[in-house]
């Protein structure tokens, strides 16, 4: 497949996708062997009727057996769904008819992404975890939040820094959003944007699954209160962190320098134009501060977090 299916567009800002040199390019996958546009189709059953509903978009490697990066719109939280004991895969990547997430089939030998047991056997002697791209906390209804649990959406993440700076950051960056990235109706909405750049020094889990060097997000979002658009970035090297670590915020023009060290020839952007490529530290500092707090404990590195973003004093 060349570019993503319409019915993806809605997970990206005005329906522009990311660019990456030599990955995805005006809209269309350079390497389509490789590289693999995934609508997530998700089956859920409510008052025993079947709907397939589709939750976010993902940009997945083939190779490295894990995503580029997982596209999806932030429009609030509700309540928290029961966490799945089994994460889902992709048929569709490994000869599947059907494009929607399921359970591994069993006797079935799936060479083109990642499994469970990739992660289960060999994640725990690597202190590696299943690292959401779409994070669990970010996810509206409890239907999306199972969604989310499909290791196409999941990199495996160094278990300090996934539940150390980075689920820090996520929480901070809900909590901003669900401040500021208000609609004309009062209701949060804002377009978010995950990925992991792979490691190229044969660093994999089980011989098969890369371990990603780093980890990066945007989001952008209209303020109707303030009527202008706002952006910000985040990333974070997956590798083992001590508790007091905290990442900082960054322009959108700031990721798309970092990013174009690693895909090199071409324009890295991650939004459309309207998005803001920059703002000064100082204006970046007070907004957070109002939204998140100049004494909030998170910003000291005293606060753990859980997947949906319940935190308490250490």
């Amino acid at each position: 497949m060349k570019r993503f299916d319409p019915e993806c567009t809605e997970f990206f800002l005005g329906g522009t996708t990311p660019n990456l040199p030599s990955i995805l390019v005006g809209g269309t996958v350079q390497d389509q062997n490789r590289y693999k546009p995934i609508c997530q189709l998700f089956k859920y059953m409510k008052k025993k009727v079947v709907y397939n509903a589709y939750m976010f978009a993902t940009l997945y490697d083939t190779f490295n057996r894990i995503p580029v990066f997982s596209a999806y719109t932030f429009t609030g939280v509700g309540s928290s769904g029961k966490r799945p004991d089994t994460w889902m895969i992709e048929p569709q990547l490994d000869g599947g008819e059907e494009p929607v997430m399921s359970l591994e089939t069993q006797g079935v030998i799936y060479t083109h992404q990642a499994v469970n047991q990739d992660y289960d056997e060999y994640g725990q002697n690597k202190n590696l975890s299943k690292g959401h791209m779409f994070p669990k906390s970010f996810a509206h209804q409890p239907v999306n939040q199972s969604s989310t649990f499909t290791l196409t959406n999941s990199v495996p993440q160094v278990k300090t820094f996934n539940v150390g700076s980075w689920r820090k950051m996520e929480c901070d960056v809900r909590k901003i959003i669900l401040k500021q990235c208000l609609d004309n109706t009062g209701k949060p909405k804002a377009y978010v944007v995950t990925g992991a750049v792979p490691s190229d020094n044969n660093n994999t889990l089980n011989n098969r699954v890369n371990i990603p060097d780093l980890l990066w997000t945007a989001y952008c979002c209209y303020n109707n209160k303030k009527k202008e658009w706002m952006a910000e970035a985040h990333w974070g090297e997956n590798q083992e962190e001590p508790n007091e670590k905290l990442l900082n915020s960054h322009t959108l023009a700031e990721l798309y320098d970092m990013l174009k060290h690693h895909y090199p020839g071409g324009d890295v952007q991650v939004f459309p134009d309207q998005c803001p490529r920059g703002s000064s530290q100082k204006e970046r500092g007070k907004s957070r501060e109002r939204e998140v707090g100049s004494g909030d404990v998170s910003r000291k590195g005293l606060l753990e977090c859980d997947e949906d973003c319940k935190c308490v004093s250490l």
